[in-house]
């Protein structure tokens, strides 16, 4: 799968989902503190993750994964 397809895909979750601003995302974005992600969404990007791309994120990798292109990073490390 290509970045893309990823970061788009990441990004639809996140609006329809998770009902985060679209505005809001970009690479930069903070995904507490700019998207306005908490532990309950947490939790339900665990399932949409699973889900949309076929695994299930563990939270001892996610150390460090604290923007919206880090997160798209460590998706692309799982699926390619």
């Amino acid at each position: 799968m290509e970045r893309r397809e990823i970061e788009e895909k990441v990004r639809q979750l996140l609006i329809e989902d998770i009902e985060v601003d679209e505005g809001n995302i970009f690479p930069e974005a903070r995904l507490k503190e700019d998207l306005g992600i908490d532990s309950l969404d947490y939790v339900d990007i665990v399932v949409l993750i699973n889900e949309h791309f076929g695994f299930k994120i563990r939270q001892e990798e996610l150390k460090g994964v604290n923007t919206f292109a880090k997160f798209c990073d460590y998706i692309e490390s799982k699926v390619n």
